[in-house]
C-alpha cells in the first residue's frame, strides 16, 4: 500500500499540521512516510500545500505530481490541482468557498462540510481534524489509535489537553463525509 497526498488550503487552515499528523500516525503505524511542506511567505492567508505519502514500502522520493488523493480546502487549490488526481484517485473537499465545483469524471469526489460543522459546534480550531477525520473514512490509511498517538507527537504538552476534543474532531469528519461520485 503507497498513498500520496496533497494537502492544499489557505495558511492558517491547519493544512500543514493536518500533514504532519498524518505523517506522524502513520509512522507510528509502523509505515514508511515522507511529509513535504510548500507556503507562500505569507504564512496566514496565503496558499499552503503538504504532500504526505504514507507507505508499506521504502518511498524512493518525496517529490510527486500526481496523487492518490488531493484533500482540497480552498478554490484555488481546488484549481491547481483537480487535474494532478491520478484517474480512480480521490478528491475530497470543503464546499465553503467552492465556487466552481470539482469536474472529472474520472475520479472519485467527497466533500465535507467541515467550516460549517466547525462553527456549528464552536470548533473552529479543529476543523482541519474534521476534514482528516473525512479522509480516514474515505480512506483509512491509519487507524484511530495512532491519529491519537500523532496528535500526542505533534501537539506541544502544553496542547495535549485538546486532544479529545481533536479526536471528537475526527469522528465528527467521519460522520458527515458524503460522496459527490463514485467512479469504478
Amino acid at each position: 500500500m503507497t498513498e500520496e497526498i496533497i494537502i492544499a488550503g489557505f495558511g492558517g487552515q491547519g493544512v500543514l499540521s493536518m500533514g504532519k499528523i498524518l505523517a506522524y500516525s502513520g509512522a507510528m503505524q509502523d509505515k514508511e512516510v515522507s511529509w513535504m511542506p510548500s507556503y507562500g511567505p505569507e504564512m496566514r492567508g496565503g496558499t499552503a500545500n503538504v504532500s504526505v505519502i504514507i507507505s508499506d514500502e521504502r518511498i524512493s522520493s518525496p517529490i510527486i505530481n500526481h496523487f492518490d488523493t488531493a484533500i482540497i480546502l480552498n478554490q484555488q487549490s481546488l484549481d491547481k490541482f483537480e487535474q494532478s488526481v491520478k484517474p480512480g484517485g480521490v478528491l475530497l473537499y470543503d464546499p465553503n468557498g467552492i465556487t466552481k465545483e470539482p469536474t472529472r469524471k474520472d475520479i472519485n469526489i467527497y466533500k465535507v462540510a467541515a467550516t460549517e460543522k466547525a462553527a456549528e459546534l464552536g470548533m473552529s480550531k479543529v476543523f482541519n481534524m474534521i476534514v482528516l477525520g473525512a479522509f480516514l473514512q474515505v480512506k483509512p490509511v491509519v487507524t484511530e489509535e495512532f491519529i491519537e498517538k500523532g496528535l500526542k507527537k505533534s501537539l506541544p504538552e502544553r496542547h495535549h489537553k485538546l486532544i479529545p476534543e481533536n479526536l471528537k474532531a475526527v469522528q465528527t469528519g467521519k460522520e458527515i463525509v458524503q460522496t459527490v461520485q463514485t467512479v469504478k
